[in-house]
């Protein structure tokens, strides 16, 4: 029987998603509850990756069992062990076939800015300079469709390809915040942090909304922006097709 995860975590004290030697993952730490709970060898296959420090308010992940389980008992069991930073939000049974990675038909981020110190709001990046939201607005029309987002990934990462289809980008006041919103089919490693820290140079006047379209051009890391820290970053949904996801 095939199941699928969905959950949230704040990523400040893990070393990521994807298991990793000699480091606390979120993929780790919920495998080795979940094995001890249905006393088998658990492989946990998620959605994505997040990178360190970064935070997921909607991840998924499936796995398979050798016995039907009583989803509920194990929502509560999850809860029960797991650390305080993962919280388990749904267990669904799935189809046998259904892969939370590949069936994926999109996943959305969003990073949040704050300008002013607010030292309850740690999961966000304090950025005081003056930035022009219209002209920012502006460059992400640049970045919308099919293109080669090398120069906004991590260099030797070993992708089958660099092009990503992005659907969605904006940038709004969410609250006492400044949030950048973004939609796409995938993402390379880095990605949405180096397109964040590109749109800031726009929002400060140094770069044109315009020269985003060359920057994508270079197909070059070197000519983007620096890369905000992880802290901001949410991953806040993976959308599936139903048919998909029912058994």
């Amino acid at each position: 029987m095939r199941y699928c995860l969905i959950f949230e975590y704040d990523g400040e004290n893990y070393h990521g998603w994807q298991v990793q030697p000699d480091a606390v993952t979120v993929q780790q730490t919920i495998t080795k509850c979940l094995g001890d709970i249905l006393n088998q060898n658990i492989s946990l296959v998620g959605a994505g990756r997040t990178d360190t420090g970064v935070h997921a308010k909607f991840m998924t992940a499936h796995f398979d069992c050798n016995c039907e389980i009583e989803v509920k008992d194990i929502k509560q069991k999850l809860n029960n062990y797991l650390p305080a930073e993962i919280s388990i939000l749904k267990v669904i049974n799935v189809k046998k076939n259904f892969h939370a990675r590949f069936d994926a038909v999109s996943r959305t981020y969003k990073y949040y800015i704050n300008q002013q110190k607010m030292p309850f709001e740690q999961r966000s990046f304090f950025y005081k300079k003056d930035i022009d939201l219209a002209l920012m607005n502006k460059a992400c029309k640049k970045i919308i469709g099919k293109k080669d987002f090398t120069s906004f990934s991590k260099a030797n990462t070993q992708t089958h390809t660099n092009i990503c289809e992005i659907y969605r980008a904006e940038w709004t006041y969410e609250k006492q915040m400044i949030c950048f919103t973004i939609q796409a089919n995938r993402f390379l490693r880095n990605m949405v942090r180096a397109i964040v820290g590109t749109m800031l140079l726009v929002g400060e006047k140094k770069i044109s909304p315009d020269e985003i379209s060359n920057v994508i051009k270079k197909k070059n890391r070197g000519f983007a922006g620096i890369s905000v820290p992880a802290k901001g970053l949410f991953l806040v949904n993976i959308k599936y097709n139903e048919k998909d996801l029912l058994a």
